[in-house]
């Protein structure tokens, strides 16, 4: 039997109410192979279930967020092997997290890598980031939302130029197009990404989570479910404790103190 110890190639840090989870796997520029993937949805579950933290940022070691998913690995699976080892699990726990989650990618986010920032609900990128959908080069297409998460970002005719080149996107396009939330000088991605999700921990948790539920349900439904969605949160929120402390705070001039009840 291997009894062979393997290391460790993500890792998991708290600052006040954030969870900082770091890919750290810079031989192969922190490529997703199976190992990184169920690390990732250990530590990301973990999170989800800690009440004393109230947002996530994901980034990857030595300047690199994810160079793509791990060829080696993957080259020899067939169908089966991918439903059997749920190679796109950690995709969904990214995008279903009960707390926001913010990429802070640095260097290169391709392939597997550029779906896992895109499942991510705030994307910050470094001046000099690349992203890109290679996976024509290699004989296959984007399967964990390359092609769907893009086209909803920024449209058809950008996502198809991108996934049938192949081409790495620089991050200042990407921005442009809607992919990107914000760009950083190089090096403050994970920085500025801390520090959004320290403001975000500060803001009522019942509201938050109306917020991202309504953007996200929201964004694959007609435009008047997707009203008659985000108008219904709005009235729940009518009955929550949080939504008095905070009118109260605002009419008192001073600072609220959320509870998220």
């Amino acid at each position: 039997m291997n009894t062979e110890t393997v290391s460790p190639m993500v890792r998991c840090d708290r600052r006040g109410r954030v969870g900082i989870v770091t890919i750290d796997r810079p031989k192969r520029r922190n490529a997703l192979n199976l190992q990184v993937k169920r690390e990732l949805v250990e530590h990301l579950e973990a999170l989800a279930s800690d009440n004393a933290i109230a947002a996530v940022v994901l980034t990857g070691s030595e300047g690199y967020f994810v160079a793509g998913t791990d060829i080696g690995e993957m080259s020899s699976m067939r169908p089966s092997d991918h439903v059997r080892l749920e190679t796109d699990r950690v995709f969904h726990v990214v995008r279903q997290l009960s707390k926001p989650v913010i990429a802070a990618v640095e260097g290169y986010a391709l392939g597997g890598g550029c779906e896992l920032a895109l499942a991510c609900d705030i994307i910050i990128a470094a001046e000099d980031a690349k992203f890109g959908q290679p996976e024509i080069r290699v004989g296959i297409m984007p399967g964990a939302g390359g092609t769907q998460r893009l086209l909803r970002a920024a449209g058809r005719y950008k996502t198809l130029l991108w996934s049938l080149t192949g081409d790495m996107i620089p991050a200042g396009d990407a921005y442009m197009s809607n992919v990107v939330s914000e760009l950083v000088p190089t090096g403050q991605a994970l920085a500025r990404g801390v520090e959004l999700a320290e403001q975000i921990a500060c803001m009522p948790p019942l509201a938050v989570h109306a917020i991202r539920d309504a953007v996200r349900l929201g964004g694959d439904v007609p435009i008047g479910t997707a009203l008659a969605l985000e108008r219904r949160y709005f009235e729940r929120l009518f009955d929550s404790e949080d939504q008095k402390e905070g009118m109260r705070a605002f009419l008192e001039k001073r600072a609220p103190r959320y509870e998220g009840r």
